[in-house]
């Protein structure tokens, strides 16, 4: 059987889809390491230790700067706030741009992918239509021969069946 030999178009290859590593300006290193500390167990329980420490030298203190209600602590947990989110949300916002880049290229090399799958396939049953023509020719082949056999040589009287 004669198979050929697979000759695959040039495919596309993935190489080219890696995705440029940008370096970031200053404000967005700050704006990730604001959101990656103030999102961490450590910043919760360093900023609980301080205001507890704060309300009690306040609620102690002969003389307190903050006095109960803690209208002071009141106003720089608001102001933290105030300068944490906007700061958090670039950094979201940053991590959102690159997952959705890295979802466009997995998205690529999945369809590149998908493309070399099925050309693969047709070659398979390129190959198979071929060996199956091949067999036919053998079969056609192989019966001439039957045929000219019997022709030549007389049937056996004394054999049972054909």
């Amino acid at each position: 059987m004669n198979i050929p030999h697979l000759n695959l178009p040039s495919i596309r290859t993935t190489a080219s889809l890696a995705i440029p590593e940008l370096k970031p300006s200053f404000g967005e290193r700050v704006a990730d390491s604001v959101a990656a500390f103030g999102g961490s167990w450590r910043f919760i329980g360093l900023f609980g230790l301080v205001i507890v420490v704060w309300m009690l030298i306040n609620a102690r203190s002969a003389k307190p700067y903050d006095p109960y209600p803690f209208i002071l602590l009141n106003l720089v947990l608001s102001c933290l706030a105030a300068l944490q989110a906007p700061v958090i949300m670039m950094s979201q916002n940053r991590q959102a741009a690159r997952d959705r880049s890295e979802a466009q290229r997995d998205h690529t090399i999945n369809m590149i992918a998908e493309e070399q799958v099925l050309e693969v396939h047709r070659k398979l049953d390129e190959m198979r239509a071929i060996q199956i023509a091949e067999l036919v020719t053998l079969q056609r082949r192989q019966m001439e021969l039957l045929e000219a056999i019997r022709a030549v040589v007389p049937p056996d009287t004394n054999s049972r069946g054909t």
